[in-house]
């Protein structure tokens, strides 16, 4: 399992995901799961995946292999006019490989299940984020859902319902995912350190920083102890109930 998470905001996107790989509780690895690319002045993709690691990772390859194969561009994911042709492009690389991994054909429920969250610009359009299913179709995050999150997502949504704020900065977006994914990781085993980050700042079409939170990471554990307490203190000072 993982968690992985894409957030749009009015001065950009920002990306983040774990990196926690397993296949049982004794064979654990740490695998990337965010990955990016760059047309400079052009483009700017990035891509976080969840699911089957033989699935994802053959999705990568392909995509990479198709942007430095010559000829034909038409399945080159850098270049193309629209995010939403990036995005359906995905799918159909999605879906193409579940099809030629699984044995029956493509079913969303196969053991070779994985999704995607593909998000960036276009010069000339806005930045979009889209959300891509095993089946290869694919919803867009808008105003009603400015974040979308993959994998393990059920401890890390609250706060992010709670606190998330369009016009907020680009640090305090990266300061409430890390609570997010700090509540994750708490709750889930199958979720854990070190988590990738990936900014993009709108209409510069170069990605933007990009850096890796470890377990050692003085600022995560600031974050995980300060959260810790201050969930503590609001709990004691809600009045208690009468019976």
């Amino acid at each position: 399992m993982t968690y992985c998470v894409g957030m749009r905001l009015d001065r950009g996107l920002v990306f983040m995901s774990d990196t926690r790989t397993n296949a049982g509780i004794d064979n654990i690895s740490t695998y990337r799961k965010l990955f990016a690319w760059e047309d400079t002045d052009d483009s700017v993709i990035t891509l976080l995946t969840a699911g089957n690691l033989a699935t994802t990772q053959s999705v990568v390859s392909l995509i990479e292999e198709r942007m430095k194969a010559p000829g034909d561009r038409s399945h080159a994911i850098l270049g193309l006019p629209s995010m939403y042709q990036v995005a359906s492009l995905v799918g159909q690389t999605l879906r193409e490989v579940i099809s030629q991994h699984a044995q029956t054909g493509q079913k969303a429920d196969s053991a070779f299940n994985a999704s995607i969250i593909v998000g960036g610009q276009v010069k000339g359009s806005e930045p979009r984020l889209f959300l891509v299913y095993p089946e290869g179709n694919f919803i867009e995050a808008g105003e009603d859902t400015p974040f979308l999150q993959i994998g393990e997502t059920k401890y890390g949504r609250p706060i992010l319902v709670r606190a998330y704020d369009p016009g907020m900065s680009f640090e305090a977006a990266v300061k409430l995912l890390l609570v997010s994914f700090d509540s994750t990781i708490k709750a889930n085993l199958s979720v854990g350190l070190p988590i990738d980050v990936q900014i993009y700042e709108r209409d510069t079409l170069r990605l933007g920083k990009r850096f890796r939170v470890r377990a050692d990471d003085p600022y995560f554990r600031t974050i995980s102890t300060g959260w810790g307490e201050a969930l503590k203190t609001a709990f004691d000072s809600l009045p208690d109930p009468t019976f």
